[in-house]
């Protein structure tokens, strides 16, 4: 495989081919990638995810068939397909993402030889308009790093190529009158030759989509480029005239999406999350583009976006029926991101770190709510599966998407079902194939750690990365706090998704508010009052295996701990002296917050540890 694999790795270019001789001639809108190459690598990667999806399907067929079938037996089937594929891609993503990145092969020429067009010391001659929506969200904060972001840029020299449009949907009075008071403030200490824009709409239809749209009816036509960011973003100025010189040099890219990490946290469940985040992306992103390639996601923030195309072919549907799955699209990003390319321009992730940066939510509660949000936009996009001209690759990002929440509803599916299994009590002549079914679970657990201890492994295997982390010590030991950390949310979250997809199906949605950004303590009540469904599930299952199956908890302990201890689980890792004690240890510590840059340091400065 690993020959096969390299022989495709090196590209050439297509030269300074008109775009129609580019795709006639079989490259992709940029010219930089062979289609049949790309086809190949996807080829590839489907077989790869299909033989082992063949391979764990007849695994746990062959235990489920011990004995005979019964209808339980085919609904374990069905849970345990809908929520394995997710598992599988993201173990080859990462098993790919770390051989490109520390096998024989140039990586960047590999999965980004996009980016090698561009000069880095080019001059920037593009008109871009940088974008920060708000909705309810707290205007200082938000503004403060805009006003960064803009000081930043000024000091490069390239600072009369960009606008910065505040784009407002707050509905809260109080707050929109602070938003008005703040901006004009700096309006007036920026000059009057300074580019600032305010504007907020009354409706906040089409939730942030609409919100961009209304900036491109008005805007659009004076920019050639837009930089969209949310009230927490940020990105420095270095990345940000990187991608603009990407842009720049080509012109058949439409979407160019940076790798968002999250900014350091005083909060310990922002901290333990983003730090598993970053391993995890770190190789699975490679590997995705890898195979992607012109047909990637975008995430719809911290993304440079073509605005002539955008405008004209990235107008989003408002679906029918007035229920949740009707109306505006809440998720809107992929949908825009497939519109892009079936308007015949690329959407690439560029997949490197940079100083692109996001707040993670302080606390379970604020996660959860943040989660359901998309996992009810996803839905949605049941309804676009069948948009006419997509391409084949946008089709599977759109299911893929779908999926993604359904996985999590067939895992506590799967969890149910397979207690319900010690009911199912067929006669058994043959003896159960214990070695199996310890194979299959040890696989699939692997599999599921499979792009964090990609990326852990990627750190350690650079003397640099690990410094810049604190070091091998403090590296490993917020590696196994994160690992515990991420055993026990998994269970938690995918429980509240599947109870919240069981409402949709009843009419349930949920509202576009602002995001806590804070770390903050979560009282007992608070966690009681929402997550007490997670623990009387747990308790049900447990107490059905311990009196009929107590040899079984030693399989299903590490899901039903999660679902026990969620609200312990909640209070504990939104208690600020937890995260004040992991930063004192420098656990769970990300570069920026070992080494900060001044930019970074100011920014810190505007949360507010407890």
């Amino acid at each position: 495989m690993a020959e096969s694999v390299g022989m495709s790795l090196g590209e050439e270019f297509a030269g300074n081919l008109s775009p129609a001789a580019t795709l006639a001639a079989g490259w992709t809108p940029t010219g930089v990638q062979s289609s049949r190459r790309l086809f190949r690598r996807r080829a590839l990667m489907a077989a790869l995810n299909g033989l082992t999806f063949a391979g764990l399907v007849l695994v746990f067929s062959r235990l489920l068939g011990t004995g005979g079938w019964t209808p339980l037996d085919v609904l374990l089937l069905l849970a345990f397909c809908v929520s394995t594929p997710w598992t599988i891609l993201g173990f080859w993503n990462a098993l790919l993402g770390l051989w490109l990145l520390h096998g024989p092969v140039d990586a960047r020429q590999a999965v980004f030889p996009y980016a090698g067009r561009a000069n880095d010391e080019g001059p920037i001659t593009s008109r871009i308009a940088i974008l920060m929506t708000l909705r309810n969200e707290d205007p200082a904060r938000a503004l403060a790093r805009l006003r960064l972001m803009r000081e930043d840029l000024e000091r490069s020299g390239a600072g009369a190529h960009f606008a910065y449009f505040v784009l407002s949907d707050t509905t809260c009075p109080d707050i929109s009158a602070s938003e008005e008071a703040l901006f004009e403030a700096w309006r007036s200490a920026a000059g009057t030759s300074a580019k600032l824009y305010y504007r907020r709409r009354s409706d906040g239809a089409g939730y942030k989509a609409g919100n961009i749209r209304d900036f491109l009816d008005r805007w659009g036509d004076e920019y050639d480029l837009m930089l969209g960011l949310d009230a927490d973003s940020f990105m420095g100025t270095s990345s940000i005239l990187r991608m603009v010189r990407i842009m720049q040099a080509n012109p058949m890219l439409g979407i160019l999406q940076s790798l968002v990490v999250g900014l350091p946290s005083h909060s310990a469940f922002a901290r333990l999350f983003q730090f598993g985040m970053r391993h995890g992306m770190r190789s699975y992103t490679m590997g995705a583009s890898w195979w992607a390639g012109d047909c990637g996601p975008y995430w719809g923030h911290n993304a440079l976006i073509r605005v002539a195309p955008f405008k004209a072919h990235c107008a989003l549907p408002v679906l029918p029926g007035n229920g949740a799955l009707g109306g505006h699209i809440l998720s809107h990003d992929q949908i825009e991101a497939v519109l892009m390319r079936r308007a015949g321009y690329e959407v690439r992730v560029l997949p490197e770190e940079a100083e692109s940066f996001e707040e993670n939510p302080p606390h379970l509660t604020e996660f959860t709510r943040r989660d359901l949000r998309w996992c009810q936009g996803n839905m949605q996009y049941w309804r676009l599966l069948f948009l006419p001209g997509l391409k084949p690759m946008s089709r599977f990002q759109i299911a893929w998407a779908i999926l993604m929440y359904l996985g999590a509803f067939a895992w506590i599916a799967f969890m149910l079902l397979a207690t319900l299994k010690v009911f199912d009590r067929e006669p058994i002549d043959e003896p159960f194939p214990a070695a199996f079914g310890f194979g299959l679970f040890v696989a699939t657990f692997v599999m599921s750690l499979a792009p964090k201890l990609a990326g852990l492994l990627d750190v350690l295997l650079r003397r640099e990365e690990r410094r810049r982390y604190g070091g091998g010590g403090a590296l490993m030991g917020g590696a196994v706090l994160e690992f515990l950390f991420g055993i026990l949310l998994g269970p938690i979250v995918a429980f509240r998704v599947a109870l919240f997809m069981v409402g949709l199906a009843c009419g349930k949605t949920v509202t576009w508010e602002a995001q806590a950004r804070d770390a903050e303590r979560l009282s007992w009540r608070t966690a009681i009052a929402g997550l007490w469904p997670q623990f009387l599930f747990g308790l049900l299952l447990a107490t059905t295996l311990y009196t009929f199956a107590p040899g079984a908890l030693i399989w299903a302990a590490p899901p039903l701990v999660g679902v026990l201890c969620a609200v312990p689980f909640a209070v504990l890792t939104a208690e600020p002296a937890i995260g004040r004690w992991l930063a004192r240890r420098g656990y769970c510590a990300t570069p920026e917050e070992v080494e900060p840059s001044a930019q970074i340091e100011a920014l810190m400065k505007m949360t507010k540890p407890t």
